[in-house]
């Protein structure tokens, strides 16, 4: 109802409307997957979202296990366009790594950034940026809510970005240290009913003997304007390490400016197996201003 308000609402006055952007009334947080979306929080919208987390890993043919706890972050802000996100992000993490290949079990406390990395994404084509031109049907509630064709030409971003890794880090590959490139193309189609694909194609620590590449794909369903659910499968590839994640969880709006969230991970092989549970929260400072255009009939 409200596109059809605001649309009633151009014609009847055809004076100004504010300029396209991509911000929202309610905060458009990135949690509680680990991909991200192609749209940036808008201008001047500062965002923080965050995730505790508990893991556990056993690598049966090596005879290990991992079991510690961590917290995902990211910093975010929409900065000179509507387009434009600066974004620090990051994953600190403290384990006990428990060797059981002797007859006595050797343990080592560990912790350190698994990641840290500071980089900036850009729209490069919103196909809802011409919405306009597709306008709603004023007479057929159900016409607004089927299935478009042209819903699956996706909104599509990239990314550039620079990780820093120290020194001796027991979550990195033994060449990588110090700053590395990481480039990503990040594509979301929103559907009618709700439903929401994301993908992210990652290459990561460029220029390493270990660089890796990843792929994420997430489909989000909001199936109320507070509740949203959704499905991850998180692909990634290197000498170092590679795996194939699944992540299943939701998403609750406490209030227009705050998200809480939760997941579970895991996958499918021992080399080694992975559970991980998080609890998490995205919340926004919102200080965003709508520019205004003049329209000519």
């Amino acid at each position: 109802m409200k596109s059809i308000k605001y649309y009633l609402l151009t014609l009847c006055l055809g004076v100004s409307i504010q300029a396209f952007s991509q911000y929202t009334e309610v905060i458009n947080s990135n949690r509680p997957g680990v991909s991200r979306s192609a749209f940036s929080v808008g201008t001047n919208v500062a965002q923080l979202e965050v995730g505790p987390y508990i893991i556990k890993e056993e690598h049966s043919p090596l005879r290990y296990e991992v079991s510690g706890f961590g917290i995902d972050f990211a910093a975010r802000y929409g900065l000179l366009f509507e387009e434009l996100e600066i974004n620090l992000e990051g994953t600190y993490q403290k384990d006990t790594f428990t060797d059981h290949r002797s007859s006595i079990a050797v343990e080592d406390s560990r912790s350190n950034f698994k990641n840290f990395t500071i980089g900036a994404k850009y729209l490069l084509y919103d196909p809802l940026k011409n919405a306009g031109e597709d306008k709603p049907n004023l007479y057929s509630y159900h016409a607004n809510r089927a299935f478009k064709w042209n819903s699956l030409i996706p909104a599509v971003a990239v990314y550039a970005g620079a990780n820093f890794d120290t020194k001796n880090n027991p979550y990195t590959a033994p060449d990588v240290e110090g700053f590395s490139p990481k480039v990503a193309i990040m594509t979301q189609n929103n559907f009618a009913g709700g439903w929401v694909f994301v993908m992210n194609l990652i290459k990561d620590r460029i220029g390493s003997d270990y660089s890796d590449f990843q792929y994420i794909l997430t489909l989000t369903h909001s199936f109320s304007p507070k509740w949203v659910v959704f499905g991850e499968a998180h692909g990634i590839k290197s000498d170092f390490y590679a795996d194939n994640l699944f992540r299943f969880g939701g998403a609750y709006l406490l209030g227009k400016d705050l998200q809480l969230d939760t997941a579970l991970t895991l996958n499918t092989k021992d080399t080694p197996s992975v559970f991980s549970v998080n609890f998490g929260a995205s919340y926004r400072l919102d200080f965003h201003k709508d520019r205004e255009m003049e329209i000519t009939n």
